[in-house]
């Protein structure tokens, strides 16, 4: 009589076990759902805006410089230490010659010499953002930086893939 009344009890925790397994998974697993799909959309949104600002790997031999002829001459922003700075310096942009918009009929250095002002204007304008300690920071990369990134914004990404000071002079 006692293993019986033993075999209806543990009958019965477990029928009640799995009452409330199913009361739980119906409650949590749509709440659980719509969370997933939260985190994947903030974990895509991420991604996206990481790439944007990625540097295009391009092998060397696709690769072609194109110097600017003209000096730059920046005044620099002001440090505090009541003296002037200026800078004075070439620019020579790299150019991916696999990319379309290169490849394209008005593409290539054509391209970049027919746009030259609007690329003095916003490395002068980008230039002159800096102090004479932040332009001179890590080898200029900061300011190269810059100024790839904007031009990426006007050319495309793929087009321009660098940016090189052949020379410098800070004042």
């Amino acid at each position: 009589m006692k293993k019986n009344l033993l075999s209806i009890l543990i009958l019965a925790l477990v029928l009640a076990n799995l009452i409330m397994t199913a009361i739980l998974s119906f409650s949590i697993i749509p709440q659980t759902k719509k969370a997933n799909e939260l985190i994947n959309k903030v974990c895509n949104a991420i991604d996206l805006e990481l790439e944007s600002g990625k540097n295009i790997q391009v092998p060397v031999e696709n690769i072609e410089e194109y110097n600017i002829e003209a000096e730059f001459m920046c005044n620099l922003k002001d440090s505090g230490d009541d003296k002037n700075h200026i800078a004075i310096f070439t620019v020579s942009l790299l150019l991916n010659t696999d990319s379309e918009e290169y490849k394209a009929k008005d593409g290539g250095k054509d391209k970049i010499a027919a746009k030259e002002g609007i690329i003095k204007d916003q490395i002068n304008s980008i230039v002159s953002r800096y102090t004479d300690s932040e332009f001179k920071e890590d080898g200029y990369s900061v300011v190269k930086q810059d100024i790839l990134k904007s031009l990426q914004d006007i050319f495309g990404v793929e087009f321009i893939v660098g940016v090189s000071f052949p020379s410098v002079k800070v004042q």
